[in-house]
């Protein structure tokens, strides 16, 4: 009710302002600025009445009726005024009449209407519209001074004085209405009403508002009422009542008490949440503290600013901290439970510096706190999170550029936390350092050599929330620096359809520390993965790890076309798009002694030798796997599609026929490479995916073909499947298989369908009440469905494989125009049980609205059936009933 006082008086000062408006398409007239005002009658130009030229003389002998001088009336500026029926002017000259979109303007003030009454010699005006056949009000005044804007039944308003009184004014005043029987300005700063109205709903009668008794209105200063109180379908709710008011009124936002929310839950009791002050603390920045209260121990401070600094910066900073008490204390179920949350987002302007931007999101938050404060269900069912502050810089006139970022990410479910503090990368776009700045003619071959460079430095740390400030920066933290300098040879062409691209990659990084092995005999060491008489030492320093690779590519078009025979057909043809690719690469054997990176180690007294990588852990990977790599990839990608004669077009002349491209396959690919260079599993697992359309229906599906057999360990043998099964099962052992599709359905049917109902109606004239035998399909709706499937391939010959399905639903119905209801569930196939899912109906009351919502089962078991005010000022004025998931807890 507070803010409702608050918003509908802070509208009221906007009747005195008014803007202005110009429309020159009608007869006009000016009186010059400075003069003494008189008309000469012409009396022929409508029969029994006088009227006046257009034209304006100057009159040094005015008389008034009693045969006495008048003092000159002065206008200190141009004065406007048009017609589109007639000006008429009085036998004294001093007023003038105007019918039919009257108007007139003075200085900023603008005043439009179906009749407007100019009395010259006191600059009043008076406006008012005229009933039409239907007995409706228009032409009704409208009242303009700069921006501000309002309309009337009736005006009259002295220029001079800068009095008036206006009848039931309605204007708009950002997202409310302002109502007002009588309202008298009485200075140029103040003005009263009586019987006044604030509403946010636009209807011409109001569904609801607060009735002022009584105001006056101070402008910039402050605001006084009298008696007010709300009024819901014209019916009075005397309380509560606000006997009076006192506000201050400033063109400025301002300082104030955010007023709280109140309710209830049952675990944690009576409640007042979001209740706090504001401040407003100058153009550049603001401040709001807030808190939450519940009576059974809970409680919650937030902090939340903004800042602004125009054509440089903005952003908002937001701290909250949560303290969730459960159960009584004393008891074993007792549990407090502190958790605070972190959001920062900064943003430069695109016009602050072309070259350099700094940017910040940060979202950050302890494992528990969306789970135990959320308020939304998808809060709730958030677990990761992100947060990055970037600084970038670009050099002028140089390909190279600089970026520097902290990063955080983290997981909620088990509460890991992976900071990188900080991420530095410095990158050369392409450069092609044997091209001529000036040349002539076209580029030769030794021109396309070109190189870039990308370095990146990271240090990063991964560990549970409540472990990581206790981390060895030496020990626990990983870091590195990783140098990538691709080279791009000159391509070429054979037979001029296969294009070959040569290339060679080096890979740099360096390490601060590596680690050395040592076997002891009857050790017993406990290092994760590695045998117990295993020693590991730390060893310091800088160590580089490099290695390098060569690659020959070719791709080429391969075309296949089918064409009917019968030339009636409405196919016309197929066409099969084959793009097959191969490569080879080369990589040297990393695992040599000259190397380094490999270390051989004794690990048993059996004298067996195993083989330890001394980067292991490493931030961008370990060493370069052992022994060299010859390796040809080979892939094929297929796209199927047909040409067919449209059938749908209805345009089209006799004659001719128009056609349309049908996809059969999307995409159909598989690839695979052999190494040339190992000894055993030189074939690497096919990978195979497929893409399609049926029915408006896509349709993704893939694979992945080991080719060779695992033993009882699970260990990869060299033994080609085909040569150990029958059947379909030659093919490969499949690992990893997937599909997806989904559908969704929309009432366009139904519409049109509803459309030829209408023009039935129409055509049989059908009376009101007999529509039965004609339904109504002008139901707007929508339904959808998705379905997923996952199988995960046994690792030994004995073990099953593992099936995942789900089936996910949603839909919307729109019963009426004002009634709506949706859903959204997913269906576990393999665990037989639904997960998340909600249930909302709503009902549009045109300024209000209702909701139910209600999540059946679940940790977010829950319901709330809520009737409110649409506007966002009138958040407060509602009527809720709800069940919290907090009471699951």
């Amino acid at each position: 009710m507070y803010k409702l006082v608050v918003t509908y008086i802070f509208a009221l000062f906007h009747l005195i302002v008014f803007s202005q408006e110009s429309n020159p398409g009608q007869r006009e007239t000016i009186i010059p600025p400075d003069t003494i005002v008189s008309r000469q009658p012409m009396l022929d130009s409508i029969p029994g009445m006088p009227q006046y030229a257009d034209t304006l003389g100057v009159d040094t002998t005015n008389l008034s009726q009693a045969g006495q001088r008048r003092t000159p009336t002065v206008i200190e500026a141009p004065i406007n005024y048009t017609a589109a029926d007639s000006i008429i002017g009085s036998f004294d000259g001093q007023k003038v009449y105007l019918y039919n979109n009257a108007k007139v303007t003075y200085q900023q003030i603008e005043l439009n209407a179906y009749f407007i009454e100019l009395d010259l010699e006191t600059k009043e005006v008076y406006a008012e519209g005229i009933t039409d056949s239907t007995g409706t009000l228009v032409q009704k005044p409208i009242f303009k001074d700069g921006r501000e804007e309002f309309e009337s039944n009736t005006l009259r308003y002295n220029f001079e004085t800068e009095k008036g009184i206006i009848t039931d004014v309605v204007t708009e005043q950002g997202e409310g209405f302002v109502h007002s029987r009588r309202t008298k300005k009485i200075s140029a700063e103040a003005f009263v009403l009586k019987d006044g109205k604030y509403t946010t709903c636009n209807a011409e009668h109001p569904h609801y508002y607060l009735h002022l008794t009584k105001a006056k209105v101070i402008s910039n200063n402050k605001i006084i009422t009298g008696p007010a109180y709300m009024v819901l379908e014209d019916f009075p709710i005397y309380f509560p009542i606000l006997p009076f008011g006192y506000f201050p009124n400033t063109p400025t936002y301002s300082s104030g008490i955010i007023v709280p929310a109140y309710g209830e839950e049952n675990n944690r009791g009576f409640f007042l949440r979001d209740g706090g002050y504001y401040w407003a603390a100058n153009d550049y920045f603001d401040l709001s503290l807030m808190g939450d209260i519940y009576s059974r121990g809970s409680w919650a401070a937030k902090l939340h600013t903004n800042y602004r600094v125009r054509y440089r910066y903005s952003g908002g900073f937001d701290f909250r901290y949560n303290v969730n008490v459960y159960g009584s204390r004393g008891l074993d179920t007792y549990q407090r439970s502190p958790q605070f949350a972190i959001t920062w987002s900064h943003s430069q302007d695109a016009k602050a510096n072309p070259f350099r931007t700094f940017s910040a999101s940060v979202n950050f938050s302890t494992s528990g706190y969306d789970r135990q404060n959320a308020v939304t269900a998808e809060r709730y069912l958030q677990n990761t999170k992100s947060s990055s502050i970037s600084y970038s810089r670009k050099f002028e006139n140089t390909p190279y550029n600089l970026s520097v970022n902290l990063r955080h990410s983290q997981n909620s479910r088990d509460s890991s936390l992976t900071l990188s503090l900080p991420e530095m990368t410095f990158s050369m776009a392409k450069i092609y350092p044997f091209r001529a700045k000036v040349r002539s003619g076209p580029i030769k071959w030794y021109e396309k050599f070109g190189i870039n460079y990308t370095g990146n430095l990271r240090n990063t740390i991964t560990a549970h929330e409540d472990e990581i400030l206790n981390q060895s920066f030496s020990r626990d933290w990983k870091n590195g620096i990783r140098h990538n300098v691709p080279i791009s040879l000159p391509s070429f062409n054979l037979f001029n359809h296969i294009n070959f691209t040569p290339g060679f990659n080096y890979n740099e990084k360096w390490y601060f520390k590596k680690y050395d092995y040592t076997y002891v005999e009857g050790g017993n060491f406990s290092n994760p993965g590695f045998p117990q008489a295993v020693q590991i030492d730390t060893l310091t320093g800088l160590n580089r790890v490099y290695d390098y690779s060569y690659s020959l590519s070719s791709s080429t078009n391969i075309y296949g076309m089918f064409l009917p025979l019968n030339p009636n057909s409405k196919v016309r043809g197929i066409r099969h798009k084959m793009t097959p690719s191969l490569s080879f690469s080369y990589r040297p054997d990393f695992g040599a002694e000259r190397y380094g990176y490999w270390q051989p180690i004794q690990v048993d007294e059996a004298g067996t030798i195993r083989y330890y990588d001394v980067n292991t852990g490493g931030i961008y990977g370990g060493s370069p796997g052992r022994g060299a790599s010859g390796a040809i990839s080979f892939s094929v990608n297929n796209n199927l599609e047909a040409k067919v004669v449209d059938t749908r077009d209805t345009t089209k002349t006799e004659g001719t026929e128009e056609f349309r491209k049908v996809k059969i396959i999307d995409n159909l690919s598989f690839g695979t490479s052999y190494n040339l260079i190992a000894d055993s599993l030189n074939l690497a697992p096919i990978n195979i995916r497929a893409r399609t359309t049926v029915a408006g229906v896509s349709i993704n599906m893939g694979g992945v073909l080991d080719p060779y057999m695992t033993d009882e360990t699970g260990t990869k043998i060299h033994k080609y499947v085909w040569n150990e099964r029958s059947g379909l099962g030659k093919l490969g052992r499949l690992t990893r298989a997937n599909l997806s599709f989904g559908l969704n359905f929309r009432s366009k049917q139904g519409e049109q369908a509803a459309q030829r109902n209408e023009e039935l109606i129409e055509e049989e004239n059908v009376l009101p009440g007999e529509y039965e035998d004609y339904y109504d399909f002008n139901v707007p709706w929508d339904f959808g469905f998705d379905y997923t499937f996952n199988y995960a391939g046994p690792l030994r010959p004995s073990d099953k494989g593992r099936f995942t399905q789900t089936l996910g639903f949603r839909g919307n119905l729109n019963l009426t125009q004002n009634w709506r209801i949706s859903m959204n569930t997913n269906y576990d196939i393999m665990a037989g049980e639904f997960s998340f899912t909600t249930f909302n109906v709503s009902r549009d009351l045109h300024c209000w609205a209702m909701s139910f919502n209600f999540v059946p089962f679940g940790y977010m078991k829950q319901y709330s059936f809520t009737i409110n005010a649409k506007s966002s000022l009138l958040q407060d004025l509602k009527i809720q009933k709800r069940q919290s998931h907090y009471d699951n807890f």
